[in-house]
């Protein structure tokens, strides 16, 4: 029988009980849908004119308070991976040089498998498998599930339909983010600004974050009622009028930027999670994520460590 410990996701939650798993001797496997590391704490490199632009086009900062995740963020400050940000808040602190640094560093040392999206979980307790268009992967002790909810369903549904059912109670909402970028900053833009809508929630500049380049390089991010009313905008057409409204905010024209590109975060935001995390013992399946303890990349980072001390008091 088989001792390892698959773990689908590879963002912070994911990496979180990866990490804890591994400090306790256990072999871990991770894999990931996307192409890199960072999920919702990702960074969008853009070439302009042979240079490279960075952008981080999904969480813009993160707050520190539980005791484990301060003792987690000062070793990522002490490597150089994570600094504050105070133009963001007394509380704000970001990965560097890149928003998805501190995740980076994680996944080099798990060896994820990247571009890798599970189907379906198959097998039985003890001798799971995980299916995706790229082969069967396997057999693994335990497996658990770090991703969205609205995803996390359709895995969990034939195995464990309690934990299905709660994952499709817990909705995300969508973000439409545009990334702009300009030759070069026109003066007197604020570097943060905390929008009230009804287009605009978020306007940043990457270049005002710790260990960033000078470049210009800004993130819009578009409000969830918004986001919502236009989730099936094309991404031409998402970035014009978030554009249109960032000119309205400061009531002057821009310049016309080098770059103009929209994504949209489908499953953006979480609301207030109370489970912490999902556990069954005897299937040897669980779950963890942002959408079972909080809106915030420390409930994310809490979820995953929370989890893996279930399977190890198990």
């Amino acid at each position: 029988m088989s001792h390892r410990i698959a773990i689908i996701g590879a963002g912070i939650s994911g990496l979180s009980a990866a990490q804890r798993l591994r400090q306790a001797g256990l072999e871990v496997e991770l894999f990931d849908k996307g192409r890199g590391p960072g999920g919702r704490m990702s960074t969008r490199r853009e070439t302009l004119n042979g240079e490279n632009r960075h952008f981080d086009h999904g969480a813009q900062y993160f707050t520190v308070r539980d005791p484990h995740f301060v003792s987690e963020v000062d070793r990522w400050a002490q490597q150089g991976l994570a600094a504050r940000w105070p133009a963001a808040g007394a509380e704000a602190w970001v990965g560097t040089p890149m928003m998805c640094s501190p995740l980076a560093h994680l996944c080099e040392a798990f060896g994820v498998r990247f571009g890798v999206r599970i189907d379906a979980i198959t097998g039985a307790p003890g001798d799971w498998h995980l299916s995706a268009e790229t082969g069967t992967f396997g057999p693994y002790a335990q497996v658990l599930i770090a991703i969205p909810a609205e995803q996390a369903a359709h895995l969990l549904t034939p195995w464990v339909p309690g934990f299905a059912q709660t994952a499709r109670q817990h909705l995300s909402q969508p973000c439409w983010t545009t990334m702009v970028s300009f030759a070069s900053d026109p003066p007197g833009l604020p570097p943060v600004t905390r929008a009230a809508g009804p287009v605009l929630a978020w306007i940043a500049s990457n270049a005002a974050k710790p260990g960033r380049s000078a470049a210009s390089a800004w993130v819009l991010q578009a409000t969830p009622d918004w986001t919502a009313a236009y989730i099936d905008l094309s991404r031409e057409d998402a970035a014009a009028p978030m554009f249109a409204a960032w000119q309205a905010l400061l009531n002057h024209p821009l310049p016309e930027p080098l770059l103009l590109k929209a994504h949209l975060w489908r499953y953006a935001r979480t609301g207030d999670g109370v489970e912490g995390r999902l556990y069954d013992a005897a299937m040897g399946l669980g779950v963890c994520g942002d959408w079972l303890k909080g809106p915030r990349v420390e409930a994310a980072w809490l979820s995953g460590l929370e989890l893996a001390e279930a399977v190890l008091a198990a």
